[in-house]
């Protein structure tokens, strides 16, 4: 299973990728704490997104942002990758260490935290943020059915890698 949406550069569309993913890993059978996990790392790429970075460059539509999301296998390891591309920004994302009263600031941490890793890409004017959740395999199955067995699916829209991803 794998999607990606484009979404305007806009506050109200992180709440409309957050359904969609929570959907579509309902749909394929993951238990609420994963699905909860996926969609916490999502609003935090994308509020990130939204608020450093500039839209989407041509060709791609004007004010605009694109969030995707993917489940597969490789060697017995279930893996679950969530990204937002953008326009970039002036700086690449990076681990804040905020005062104890600051407001903001925490939001790489927090994905840094849950996610097994994640990383930032730069492909000429677009950048993307990605993460990536492990899963146990059995949560997999329904969707290595519906792919067909052995096969792992990419997030769509994602683009060649610029950084090595570790």
């Amino acid at each position: 299973m794998s999607r990606a949406v484009l979404l305007p550069h806009a506050p109200s569309s992180v709440s409309t990728a957050r359904r969609r993913l929570c959907s579509d890993l309902h749909d394929a059978g993951f238990d609420s704490a994963r699905v909860n996990d996926a969609a916490l790392v999502l609003s935090e790429l994308l509020s990130n997104a939204l608020r450093h970075a500039a839209p989407l460059p041509e060709p791609f539509p004007p004010d605009c942002v694109e969030a995707s999301w993917g489940v597969g296998a490789d060697s017995g390891d279930g893996w679950l990758e969530i990204a937002v591309t953008d326009g970039g920004a002036a700086t690449l994302p990076r681990v804040a260490r905020p005062s104890r009263s600051a407001l903001g600031g925490r939001g790489l941490e927090i994905v840094q935290h849950i996610a097994a890793k994640w990383g930032t890409e730069v492909d000429g004017g677009v950048t993307t943020v990605w993460a990536v959740l492990e899963v146990a395999v059995d949560a997999l199955e329904p969707c290595a059915r519906a792919e067909g067995a052995g096969s792992a699916a990419v997030p769509q829209g994602v683009g060649e890698p610029q950084t090595a991803r570790a």
